[in-house]
């Protein structure tokens, strides 16, 4: 993977999930490529061990679906950081894998608070950061079932189109503003989340993609990379696929 020395030199970041797989690969380029990071995630332990392997500013532990700990977090890192320049919404869970007449009430809800909810609320606390200094560059993970769905992952797939949606509403609302957001729509790549999922369902997931491997998170880290950077700035409200060909539109 290419490094590009000083592509985010004075800019600074909140990665949400940045204690693990693309969020905290994301924040290590930033920071390799000039830039300052904090790292938001749920788990304490986890957050110390990443802050300390990418060199990052500041962590801040917290549960992203409950609103006022992301209004407290985002003002914790704006002090951190001295100003918020890029907003990297990684953290997601998958939810049950079941069809949807079975599907468990809390597992559903969790879902949709973690994906979609509190996904809104980070980029609702961070854009009058950015708006502010007349700059941002927003980047939501959603995810390939987003676009077509994967049976069994109904929460899942509805949190993700969702972010979709929401990531067009507020790059056009911003469009024009300095603050760009744009939506990341990966394949299922190589990551700890898989973890949450039966193999039965990484199969189908990998079935489904016409380059025949799952995705590499390298790979999405360097979409992110171009995505987060000054170079994009004349895409936005829109998607990025990493998908090895599933999706084509």
């Amino acid at each position: 993977m290419s490094i590009y020395a000083g592509r985010y030199a004075g800019r600074c970041a909140i990665v949400t999930g940045g204690a693990s797989g693309l969020g905290k690969l994301v924040a290590k380029r930033i920071i390799e490529e000039g830039g300052k990071a904090v790292l938001w995630d749920l788990n304490p332990e986890t957050l110390a061990a990443a802050k300390d392997e990418v060199g990052a500013v500041h962590t801040v532990a917290l549960d992203v679906s409950d609103p006022a700990a992301v209004a407290a977090a985002a003002k914790e890192s704006a002090d951190a950081l001295g100003k918020i320049d890029i907003l990297i919404c990684s953290a997601g869970i998958t939810g049950a894998t079941v069809p949807v007449h079975e599907f468990p009430i809390d597992s559903w809800q969790r879902t949709i608070d973690i994906n979609l909810n509190g996904l809104f609320y980070c980029n609702r606390e961070v854009v009058p950061f950015m708006l502010a200094n007349g700059y941002g560059r927003i980047v939501n993970v959603s995810s390939v079932a987003g676009k077509e769905g994967n049976p069994n992952a109904s929460a899942y797939s509805a949190s993700k189109a969702g972010v979709i949606g929401f990531t067009k509403s507020l790059g056009k609302e911003l469009a024009g503003k300095g603050v760009i957001a744009n939506a990341l729509t990966p394949a299922t790549f190589e990551s700890p989340i898989l973890d949450q999922l039966p193999q039965s369902q990484v199969d189908y997931m990998r079935s489904k993609i016409p380059m025949g491997r799952l995705g590499y998170v390298e790979e999405s880290v360097a979409i992110i990379g171009f995505m987060a950077s000054e170079e994009c700035s004349f895409t936005t409200a829109s998607t990025f696929d990493t998908s090895g060909g599933r999706t084509t539109f």
